[in-house]
């Protein structure tokens, strides 16, 4: 989760809303990590855990990531909590809920949804007050 929260940061240096994203394997080894770019690269899909997961796809060549554990500093949105069960990541571990537009808890629960064909273990709160002061404080600057 560390390394989640250090690419948040380089991407808010960069303008973007600071999320970052790791994916680690059923070793624990890092194989893939992502940072928000939406703006950066015009890209509406550019979310730190969409990034992370092609990212870990490409290195794996294949879009099963099975045994599998993203870290994020955020809840992802819907979207990419639906990412994370097309590509059948294992578990996810979050930092800060999302209040407006949490995928897997605090709007949906996406993830562990018993209607869909996959559904992953989840941990909440990691680091969660750090993850937390750095969306405020970002967010504080802006408004």
């Amino acid at each position: 989760m560390r390394r989640a929260l250090s690419l948040a940061k380089s991407g808010e240096l960069r303008g973007e809303v600071p999320v970052g994203a790791v994916i680690v394997d059923a070793a624990g080894e890092l194989i893939a990590e992502g940072s928000n770019a939406p703006i950066e690269l015009n890209d509406p899909t550019a979310h730190a855990e969409i990034i992370a997961l092609r990212q870990a796809a490409q290195k794996l060549k294949s879009y099963r990531l099975e045994g599998t554990t993203l870290y994020c500093t955020l809840e992802p949105c819907p979207m990419c909590a639906g990412a994370l069960v097309n590509s059948r990541v294992s578990r996810l571990v979050f930092g800060a809920r999302d209040l407006r537009f949490g995928g897997v808890r605090s709007k949906f629960q996406i993830a562990d949804s018993t209607l869909l064909n996959h559904s992953l273990q989840i941990s909440e709160g990691i680091l969660g007050s750090e993850c937390t002061e750095i969306l405020v404080e970002f967010f504080k600057m802006r408004r």
